[in-house]
């Protein structure tokens, strides 16, 4: 893909951070920006003003083709589809897509560490950006991002080819994508956004993409606990480290745990990484990204002391099982970020006690059977909401009587689901928004649902 942007004509497809972030530095790079966006131009009033005094073109309301008379280049954000008709008219043009990983790749000077996953990578990838900024000596800097925090293309100009760049890459962005990271991680492959891919076998071939373009100096770190992840072990090109509930077989190195500690196994022998009560984080599955941000790291050349200054003092990211209040002796638990049900099971997983659980949101047309056989094993109300209500509703299929869940209710949204949980909570129990949906039947994203349901549970009486 081209470097030299100058008089290029780029036109961008949507205008959300990674649109912006892309448009802002190409103009700044002499590139004749188009930034489309198919919202009508009412609701892109705060993108305008973040990119106001940058020379770019806006056009909104819809993705109309005569945008690719003129055009030398597509630019796809994350969130949209490669089957709309302009992408698809782009392609029979053989017009080049790129998007801003993409562009940042090309440009990056330092090694790369990218990050994937179905479940866990924003926790992964915030602690291997922990363990970095404590092994990465200045001035040498360490910079974390992709599909987190800011596109790290804002940034590119600033970085030292001694610094460290640590990205989360979604199947949206990797399916662009034609360079890969230095270090690759593959933590996991479940379903997930198959209204987006289709079939699994197209999701995991866009996970796939991140190992695709490595060399035989690079390093691919697969889950081996997980069919998915550990099933492209035959694509990789360079060298093989993996992470474990089990030991590991001799030959192959990375990380596992038994019941006291986190071991670091070279392929020959094992080291100690860290005491198991170092990890604050609740469940299974983070100790799973915790052993996974420890070998990546390792795989990134940090020093062994540096993962547990990472590890300690950390209790999670907003909105992943993130704690908000005790009420009546009922404690109130955010995970938001649960967008799949095989995330909101990990999470169920999470606790011992009874459990109130807010479910719905947005289909991604995933499986729901086994979400709704643990609900019958360890949920004793259920409260479903949004679009999906029904849906999961009867996944779950009615009340029996002595059979969990005791109740069940329907709302319409999740202002009503906070109440109607409130309603059955007792002291003991954990209430739990672990919807398995989206967010966008009500909300912008992920965050704004779970910021709306902190506000809402903090203002229960």
């Amino acid at each position: 893909m081209m470097k030299d942007w100058s008089g290029q004509r780029v036109v961008i497809l949507g205008a959300a951070r990674q649109g912006l972030a892309l448009a802002r530095y190409l103009a700044a790079h002499g590139a004749r920006v188009v930034l489309n966006d198919q919202r009508p131009e009412s609701d892109l009033a705060e993108a305008m003003r973040a990119l106001s005094g940058v020379d770019i073109q806006w056009v909104t309301g819809s993705h109309p083709l005569d945008l690719l008379d003129r055009a030398d280049c597509v630019c796809v954000s994350g969130g949209v589809s490669l089957e709309i008709p302009l992408i698809v008219e782009a392609l029979r043009r053989g017009l080049p897509l790129t998007n801003d990983s993409q562009v940042f790749m090309d440009l990056v000077p330092c090694p790369t560490v990218g990050i994937t996953g179905s479940a866990g990578k924003t926790t992964t990838t915030t602690l291997v950006g922990r363990m970095a900024r404590s092994g990465v000596q200045p001035p040498s800097r360490t910079w974390v991002g992709g599909n987190i925090g800011q596109p790290l293309i804002n940034f590119v100009e600033e970085m030292k080819d001694s610094d460290l760049v640590i990205l989360e890459l979604s199947s949206f962005q990797l399916e662009l994508m034609t360079r890969s990271p230095h270090v690759a991680a593959v933590l996991n492959i479940t379903p997930n956004h198959l209204d987006r891919h289709g079939t699994m076998a197209a999701y995991t071939a866009a996970k796939a993409r991140i190992l695709q373009f490595q060399g035989e100096q690079d390093i691919a770190i697969l889950g081996c606990d997980d069919p998915g992840a550990w099933g492209l072990a035959d694509s990789v090109q360079g060298m093989l480290m993996t992470f474990s509930r089990q030991p590991l077989e001799v030959g192959i190195p990375g990380a596992y745990f038994d019941s006291r500690r986190l071991w670091f196994s070279d392929g020959v022998g094992s080291h100690p990484i860290m005491p198991v009560e170092a990890v604050r984080l609740r469940g299974e599955h983070n100790l799973l990204n915790v052993l996974a941000a420890c070998a990546i790291s390792l795989a990134a050349g940090l020093p062994l002391d540096s993962l547990e200054a990472g590890v300690r003092d950390f209790a999670g990211v907003p909105h992943r099982l993130e704690y908000v209040r005790s009420l009546n002796g009922a404690d109130w638990y955010n995970d938001s970020i649960a967008t799949a049900p095989e995330r909101s099971m990990a999470a169920l997983r999470s606790f011992e006690g009874p459990i109130v659980l807010l479910a719905g949101g947005r289909d991604k047309k995933l499986p729901w059977e086994a979400f709704a056989s643990l609900v019958h094993q360890r949920v004793d109300h259920l409260v479903v909401f949004g679009e999906a209500a029904d849906l999961i509703a009867g996944a779950v299929g009615p009340v029996k009587p002595g059979e969990k869940p005791y109740t069940l209710q329907r709302t319409a949204g999740l202002e009503e689901a906070v109440r109607a949980a409130a309603e059955v909570a007792s002291p003991g129990d954990v209430v739990l928004l672990s919807p398995g949906g989206t967010s966008f039947d009500e909300f912008i994203d992920f965050e704004q649902r779970g910021e709306r349901f902190i506000q809402w549970v903090k203002a229960l009486s």
